[in-house]
């Protein structure tokens, strides 16, 4: 007994080309020159190229994403920040690079105790966004980027930016108590040096070699006693830095004694906010 022949088939793509070959996957006859290798058979270009498109493309890497990935999000962009601040006191100084201060927003937004004291609050942060020309600047955002990029990889992004401003806070609440009432401060040297006192911190819970370290604090400390520079503001930044980055390392595993410890330590710098005023205002 004979076995009818199976009934010949046309590629769906080519009708005048007869086939045997279905798709794996829609089961449409395909001929030769529509024929897509599988993991098992063949597929049509149709169901290939459908797959292509489930499938979700990398993202393009740029360099400016390359380097805030390497430089960490949050000390790209208080980089930027104070960059940034900078051109807009220069340009409302009259484009004068190295005597920007001139600029209104200075007296604006400096950290000046007795007017910290009357009530300008902001001045406790606003003014580590400043910088004394451009020197100022380019030494505080060298010194940024050299402590802000292994730390805030090492601590989260987060917790290192609380750090960062606790740390700036603790300088002019330090500035506050012990600089000239009617004196005007400006620079990130007292957040940066929060850094430097939370890298400490940092490096000896890893007992790794604080030479180094003593050796920029060394040079810092120096630098302090220059004309025109805050040592109260270094001295603060650096204690509280160093008393915010315990309370993150130490606390590492245990997020809500991280989080209490650093609401407990913004809640210690208010009080001192409100009692270095009533001081200079009694």
């Amino acid at each position: 007994m004979s076995v009818p022949a199976r009934p010949a088939l046309a590629c769906y793509r080519h009708p005048e080309r007869p086939t045997q070959i279905s798709c794996v996957r829609c089961e449409r006859p395909i001929c030769p020159d529509c024929m897509r290798p599988a993991s098992v058979g063949f597929q049509c270009p149709d169901c290939v190229a459908a797959g292509r498109a489930s499938i979700r493309q990398p993202r393009r890497t740029t360099s400016a994403r390359l380097a805030v990935a390497r430089l960490g999000p949050i000390t790209t962009g208080l980089i930027a920040a104070n960059v940034l601040a900078f051109v807009i006191t220069v340009a409302t100084a009259g484009g004068q690079i190295m005597a920007n201060y001139l600029s209104p927003i200075f007296a604006d937004f400096s950290t000046a105790p007795i007017l910290v004291a009357d009530g300008q609050w902001w001045r406790m942060l606003t003014g580590a966004f400043l910088h004394y020309g451009l020197t100022h600047l380019a030494v505080n955002m060298f010194s940024l980027y050299v402590l802000g990029r292994d730390l805030e990889q090492y601590l989260g992004s987060v917790r290192y930016a609380a750090v960062y401003f606790l740390s700036a806070i603790g300088g002019s609440v330090a500035v506050l108590f012990f600089a000239f009432p009617l004196s005007s401060v400006a620079g990130a040297s007292g957040a940066i040096f929060g850094l430097l006192g939370a890298t400490g911190v940092a490096l000896y819970q890893r007992k790794a070699n604080l030479r180094s370290l003593f050796a920029i604090l060394a040079i810092n400390v120096f630098i302090s006693f220059l004309p025109g520079i805050s040592l109260a503001a270094h001295a603060g930044g650096f204690l509280f830095g160093a008393v915010a980055g315990a309370i993150v390392i130490y606390g590492r595993r245990r997020s809500q004694a991280i989080v209490a410890g650093l609401i407990g330590l913004g809640v210690v710098l208010v009080a001192l906010t409100l009692l270095g005023a009533a001081l200079l205002i009694g």
